[in-house]
């Protein structure tokens, strides 16, 4: 049977920091970010199967994204964990929500942490094909599965 994409599109407003940056990012600011996840797989070809005819439900995609991705970053501030721990301190006194991130909280590693999470939650004959993440309208990152095999 044939192979076939299924692409969801999610928004969610994040703040970051980049720690060290010699650039106006070193400061709090926020994006807009769209993150489009596709997936691939067949097609069920089952008439018993009340998805018969569907790779993977798209609401299903948009529960596991929504969990693990969009409800966790939607208006948090991200900070990468070599931040000064008084700094991390402070922010947890000042903001209800925040990440403290293993690596920089730039829009490439993002989608690699995007990618890990997803991958987890994907029913076994589903696919994590590749992953977009607009920080801006003109400026984003992807990740193929293909480039990390």
């Amino acid at each position: 049977m044939a192979k076939v994409r299924l692409t969801k599109e999610f928004g969610f407003e994040t703040a970051h920091s980049l720690l060290g940056y010699d650039g106006l990012c070193k400061n709090i600011h926020g994006h807009s970010y769209k993150l489009f996840v596709t997936v691939i797989g067949e097609p069920i070809n089952d008439n018993q199967n009340v998805k018969n005819g569907m790779v993977m439900d798209f609401g299903d995609l948009k529960r596991i994204v929504k969990q693990e991705i969009v409800d966790v970053f939607d208006h948090a501030y991200a900070v990468n964990k070599a931040e000064n721990i008084e700094k991390l301190k402070m922010l947890g006194k000042i903001f209800e929500r925040f990440i403290v991130c293993e690596e920089q909280p730039t829009c490439e590693n993002m989608v690699i942490h995007f990618a890990e999470k997803i991958k987890k939650h994907l029913p076994e004959n589903i696919r994590l094909f590749s992953i977009k993440l607009h920080e801006t309208a003109t400026s984003y990152a992807e990740w193929y599965a293909s480039d990390n095999e």
